[in-house]
């Protein structure tokens, strides 16, 4: 069991620069694929980036690589996704999950957080 406790949105102009984190209980963190997804409204949940359970692969959804960094410290049993260059279409709520599975889809993922606001003002 892994409970997901996601903390770091808010508001932000455009251009700007958010870091959303993901704090993770349970030992067994470090086997778990992280991913970030989000939903904006009115939209579908969909998938942001993922990274494997030991940091090496890391994937990005093409409406966020090159702007988007997710990373993550077992060590502290937490994943970070780091995003600049923010446009108003980035506006969602956006959710950490894990998953025994490297995948894309939220079908994958076995535990979810709530969930924290990202506002981007044009």
């Amino acid at each position: 069991q892994v409970q997901l406790v996601e903390s770091g949105g808010g508001l932000v102009q455009a251009g700007g620069s958010l870091r959303v984190s993901c704090a993770a209980s349970g030992r067994t963190f470090s086997i778990y694929t992280m991913g970030w997804f989000r939903q904006a409204p009115g939209k579908e949940r969909e998938f942001v980036a993922r990274i494997s359970w030991n940091g090496a692969r890391t994937d990005y959804a093409d409406s966020v690589k090159g702007r988007f960094t997710i990373s993550r410290d077992n060590a502290k049993n937490t994943v970070f996704l780091q995003m600049n260059s923010l446009k108003p279409e980035d506006t969602a709520v956006y959710y950490c999950a894990a998953g025994l599975a490297y995948g894309t889809r939220a079908a994958e993922y076995n535990y979810w957080g709530q969930g924290t606001q990202v506002t981007v003002s044009s």
